[in-house]
């Protein structure tokens, strides 16, 4: 008999922004397949196996989780944030498209909230008009690529989200990031670095361009960067929706 494969998204970092819908997911499950730090987050129960594995073997816990459902197994891969957001709804599509024989596995996606809207609740409404995300880390894709993003986003005007924006492996992209940010935008442009959101280790600072510096970022930083029209008003951040 063969089994599911339900690919959920643990919110931010707080168990109660977790959904309902994933909750009851994970309730249901026999195996539960992830990071090593996602995997942590699930409570471990009688007749639950977890599987925590390294970052970068995304297809490979694909697979995994593929081939166990086909065996009767029901199977949630966990990601952080929402599973369709830079994690692993990609990854096991991917996978399945590369091996027909998982075609009759049946495949659910659950959203979660992501570090992106998380970070941008706490400051306030920085994402208020349109955006874009933008992960800054070049393990799947070229630098070239990444700052050409970059520069046409900024040029376009988008509030942005940058996700992995500095590790201790790559110190130099996140310093270059700014340099282009501030040659496109200026110096006034508003920055937000939310840090560890919804945790208790949360911490929110918002500066300009000018004023920020590479080293206020690490992974587990989300910077939020404003538009022309974005602006402070007290303690918060906004962007008018009536921005052009």
């Amino acid at each position: 008999m063969t089994g599911w494969v339900a690919i959920v998204g643990l919110g931010p970092g707080r168990e109660s922004l977790v959904t309902p819908e994933v909750r009851d997911v994970l309730a249901n499950a026999t195996d539960v397949i992830g990071y090593i730090p996602y995997v942590a987050r699930v409570v471990p129960r009688k007749g639950l196996t977890l599987h925590p594995s390294d970052n970068r073997v995304e297809l490979d816990r694909a697979t995994h989780a593929l081939t166990l459902a086909q065996s009767g197994a029901r199977v949630v891969i966990v990601s952080s944030g929402d599973p369709g957001v830079f994690a692993m709804a990609s990854a096991v599509f991917e996978a399945l498209e590369g091996a027909p024989e998982f075609s009759i596995v049946e495949i659910t996606v659950h959203p979660g909230i992501t570090a992106m809207l998380a970070a941008a609740a706490a400051a306030g409404a920085p994402l208020g008009h349109d955006f874009c995300a933008i992960n800054l880390s070049d393990n799947l894709k070229p630098w070239e690529i990444v700052e050409h993003r970059l520069r046409l986003a900024a040029r376009a005007d988008f509030a942005m989200a940058f996700y992995n924006p500095r590790s201790k492996s790559r110190l130099h992209q996140f310093t270059r990031t700014l340099d282009v940010l501030r040659e496109e935008c200026g110096t006034e442009r508003l920055i937000t670095f939310a840090r560890a959101v919804s945790t208790p280790d949360e911490a929110l600072v918002t500066v300009t361009l000018g004023e920020a510096r590479a080293e206020m970022a690490d992974m587990r930083t989300v910077v939020l960067v404003g538009n022309s029209a974005t602006r402070r008003v007290g303690k918060y951040v906004y962007t008018p929706r009536s921005a052009s």
